[in-house]
Formats: C-alpha cells, structure tokens, sequence
C-alpha cells in the first residue's frame, strides 16, 4: 500500500475564485486539486453574457469563460476530480474533505463554493421549477418567448432579469415590496424606457397559482394589506442568494447572512482555510472580484505553507 497522498491544497468549488487559485497554485509549484460536484465555473456559467470581465470587448458567455479558466489552470498541473463533498474536516492534520468519491487530504484548503439563489419559501415553490418558476433568466427567458413573465426583487439581479427578458417576453412585471429599486442607476432608464416592463411597487407575492404549470401570482400591497391576482406564466426569482455554508457550520465563522467571514487576504479563523469568491463576506461579488480573491488566497496560502503565517 502507498503513502496516503496530501495535496498542497485543495479548491472546493471549481468557479472564477476556485480555478484562479487553482491557477496561481499550480504555477507557484504546489500540488493542487480542485474539487468541483458538476461543471465548471459556478453561477458564472449559468450567465448568458459576461460585459464586464476585462479583456473580452465583445462580452462572452459565462460557460466558455469558466471552460477557459478551467484548462488554463490544468494547462499548470491543476487537477479537478467531480465529487460532491460531503463532510469536511478543517482542524485536522491534514485537513480531511470527505466525498463521494473517497477522501482527499491536504495542507490547506480553499473554500470557493459560491452562494446559490434564494428562495421565497412558498408552497409549491420547488415543485414549480421548471413549470413556471425559475431563478436564472439567462438560463430559462427563452422558453417564455411572447409570454408574461414577472421579476420579484429590486436590486441589480432582478433589474438586469428584467431587462433581459424585456427583450423575448410580451410583459414583464417587475415585483417589489419597496416603492424604488434597490439597483444601480445603470439599470433604471432601460428598465422606465421598456415598453413592456411595468412596476407593482410596495407588493410581496404571498402565493402560487398553479394547476400542472404556474398560471398566476397572488401579491399583497405592503401598506393597505389589499390583494391582487397577476396571471403570468412564468415567475423569476432575484431575491438574493444564499452561502453554501452548510458543510462548514460550527468549523468556520460565519456572519449574520450565513457567508464565510474573511477580510481582503481571504483567511477565516482556522490556519491554513481560506474563502474566496461569493461565500465571503464582502461587498461586491462579481467575477472580477472572485478571481482577486483566488489570486490573494494562494499568496496567503504560500505564507502559511512556509510556515510564515
């Protein structure tokens, strides 16, 4: 039997942020694996059009930017296995991530397993997906062609569903419980401007309508307590998302909204773990940002392994 093999470090998570220190680690000479549950490139791939990633004038499209990533970090010795991790053990020597496909052990261990939509917690809700009720408009505008859709949130996200599928429904309702949007101003002209994007402001959607498919929305007027059907066929989902934290609970500090706490050199309370990309607490979560936060954590990562930090 041979010596149980232990990474230099292990990624968790195969987005911009995991392939990125995937990248800078296996050009710094460390022994890297990624650990990635489907596909690359995380929410990044589920994004039709990427404006605002320098370096692509023309914009591209989320999955060939993360299979870009992907085979760039390879191209260095980075290796991916596609497992779905099921416990990790982060204070031990060596860290221990138990998965699907066995364990893996390493000397560190970066954390890039993003933070995925979140709910609105209605009956029916996830016996709707993919009959009516959806949370990624690039992924699924296209199947509600000529059709009324409605938008529930009000910050960049569901603005930019809401231009999105501007352009392939007949009507859009944009849905939210303030009477302004949340959004960056970029997003407000298109939005006013769009013919067939209307707003219900100060409203929550309090039920489903349904049959087999999605037929409608009930929402409710936050300050007169009156109530109102919207028929629709689809409903878009863009109220924030949620950490996948889960794994990580009682190992790692968390913040009130469940993400990884780790400031700019991307190290949690446990030497030798680092969080990166969309788990971390930080202000704006981009691509552009997941992909420093890659770069920083293998810094820190070549410190500790040095046995500087």
């Amino acid at each position: 039997m041979g010596e149980t093999r232990v990474y230099d470090m292990i990624v968790v998570g195969g987005g911009p942020g995991g392939y990125t220190a995937a990248l800078y680690a296996a050009r710094a000479g460390l022994d890297t694996l990624v650990l990635e549950k489907l596909s690359a490139g995380g929410q990044m791939a589920l994004t039709e059009e990427i404006d605002n990633y320098p370096g692509y004038e023309d914009g591209i499209d989320g999955f060939t930017l993360a299979e870009k990533m992907q085979r760039q970090a390879e191209r260095f010795g980075a290796q991916t296995a596609y497992a779905q991790v099921e416990r990790m053990e982060l204070t031990a020597a060596p860290k221990a991530l138990k998965t699907s496909e066995g364990t893996f052990y390493a000397r560190t261990v970066i954390l890039a397993t993003g933070a995925n939509p979140r709910e609105l917690g209605l009956a029916g809700e996830e016996a709707l997906v993919g009959r009516g009720v959806a949370y990624c408009a690039a992924c699924d505008g296209m199947r509600y062609k000529g059709k009324t859709v409605a938008v529930v949130g009000g910050g960049n996200s569901a603005a930019g569903d809401a231009l999105l599928l501007s352009r392939i429904a007949e009507r859009v309702v944009l849905v939210h419980r303030r009477d302004q949007l949340r959004a960056t101003k970029i997003y407000h002209e298109p939005l006013i401007q769009a013919e067939n994007v209307e707003f219900r402001w100060n409203s929550t959607v309090t039920e489903l309508l349904h049959e087999e498919k999605l037929t409608g929305i009930r929402l409710r007027d936050v300050q007169t307590g009156a109530e109102s059907v919207l028929p629709c066929d689809g409903l878009f989902i863009s109220v924030g998302r949620k950490p996948a934290t889960e794994l990580v609970k009682g190992q790692l500090e968390l913040d009130a909204g469940g993400y990884v706490t780790a400031d700019e050199t991307t190290r949690t309370n446990l030497p030798g773990v680092y969080a990166v990309g969309d788990v971390r607490t930080k202000p704006l979560r981009q691509v552009v940002t997941a992909v420093a936060d890659g770069a920083m954590a293998v810094h820190m990562a070549e410190e500790y392994l040095a046995g500087g930090a």
